[in-house]
């Protein structure tokens, strides 16, 4: 592949997956092409696919007792970074691979080059044909709340055993919790330092990230686990959305790759859906998983605030990771939204604290809150 063509591929797919707009027409299939040196064992080896952090190819074997096998092969070179992204993925294939055989490319190993120098890592599973993405929404939910449903946390807390990434940021996973509230809290958190680092710092933004880790978290995710009522740790992929999905071309049926895992409340997995940049984000993919995994307790009237909450780790991911992408103003709102719901008062405080610019962000609050309270006595009277 040339290399305006790769840097329009990257361009495309950072584009679909740090925008804000509903996205249209297919995902474009796996590219496929290059020349690589081969050994007496390697048939063929070619691109395939694309990666935003490394590069992917088919490789194409002959075994010692003539079996013709394809593997698929991811190549990072980020040093230290990478060698994190590359164990956490092989690790998290390996544990959904225990659970569901089918549903993710079997891994096989992984490891660093000696001759690429000390900071290229590899990791080598078996080869699925991408072929429909995503796949079709029954299939699929179903596929994944089996996952959710017949995993066990080895030690019965929510965390990893190792480190995992979602791109090449790392997940806060390689500890076990008993509250899924601490958890999150401290993995958004951990979100929130790398933002300010990467993109500065941005008072009224410091003031909703505050309140959503000290009002907003505790008030939706503290009832999960209180007054007798509990979730259950489920292993999870972590980083769902279209292009980590396809249907398998040779088989029909749906799996997932691209994987950094952790044990975790279910519906964290659907956070990344929300985001109407991905095509998971169609209604019929979160209407079935809810066919197949009931919404936890406190239910309907709390589930779409979860979600929302959910929704902020993977769009603040963006924001760190797709330099001019507008979706740490997304997160802003969105953590705004769940402050005007559960801390209000405290909301307006935060936002007239700040000096000579915030009043109309405070008088244009109270203006909404009136008229939601004029629309609430409009429906009580009809």
């Amino acid at each position: 592949m040339a290399d305006e063509q790769v840097l329009q591929h990257v361009i495309d797919v950072a584009r679909r997956h740090g925008g804000t707009e509903n996205v249209e027409g297919p995902i474009p299939p796996p590219k496929i092409g290059g020349n690589f040196a081969l050994d007496d064992s390697v048939i063929d080896a070619r691109n395939y696919g694309m990666s935003l952090w490394g590069r992917t190819a088919k490789i194409s074997t002959k075994l010692p007792d003539g079996e013709l096998k394809d593997y698929f092969l991811k190549v990072v070179a980020l040093g230290e970074t990478g060698r994190l992204m590359i164990e956490g993925e092989f690790e998290s294939l390996k544990a959904i691979h225990a659970v569901s055989p089918s549903f993710v490319p079997e891994p096989f190993a992984w490891g660093r080059y000696r001759k690429e120098g000390p900071g290229t890592y590899f990791l080598l599973a078996a080869f699925r044909e991408v072929g429909e993405q995503p796949p079709d929404p029954i299939k699929f939910t179903a596929r994944l709340a089996d996952l959710h449903r017949r995993s066990v946390s080895p030690t019965g807390k929510f965390g990893f055993h190792i480190t995992t990434c979602v791109g090449k940021l790392t997940h806060i996973t390689d500890r076990w919790e008993d509250s899924w509230e601490v958890l999150y809290r401290d993995q958004l958190a951990h979100q929130i330092k790398i933002d300010e680092e990467k993109n500065g710092v941005w008072p009224e933004f410091q003031h909703v990230c505050r309140l959503t880790l000290e009002k907003v978290i505790p008030r939706l995710l503290r009832p999960l686990q209180s007054e007798g009522r509990s979730i259950k740790p489920c292993l999870i992929h972590g980083d769902l959305w279209d292009e980590n999905t396809a249907t398998d071309m040779n088989t029909g049926e749906p799996f997932v790759f691209d994987a950094g895992s952790m044990y975790a409340h279910n519906e964290y997995e659907l956070g990344n859906s929300r985001a109407p940049r991905h095509r998971l984000s169609n209604k019929s993919y979160i209407r079935n998983y809810k066919r197949n995994f009931p919404v936890s307790e406190p239910v309907e009237d709390e589930w779409d605030a979860r979600n929302l909450l959910y929704s902020l780790r993977f769009n603040i991911g963006c924001a760190i990771l797709i330099p001019g992408c507008n979706q740490r103003n997304v997160v802003f709102d969105d953590m705004t939204e769940l402050c005007k719901m559960f801390c209000p008062e405290d909301l307006r405080i935060a936002l007239g604290s700040e000096e000579g610019g915030k009043d109309g962000e405070v008088h244009e609050l109270e203006e909404e809150e009136e008229e939601e309270e004029e629309e609430e006595e409009e429906e009580a009277i009809d």
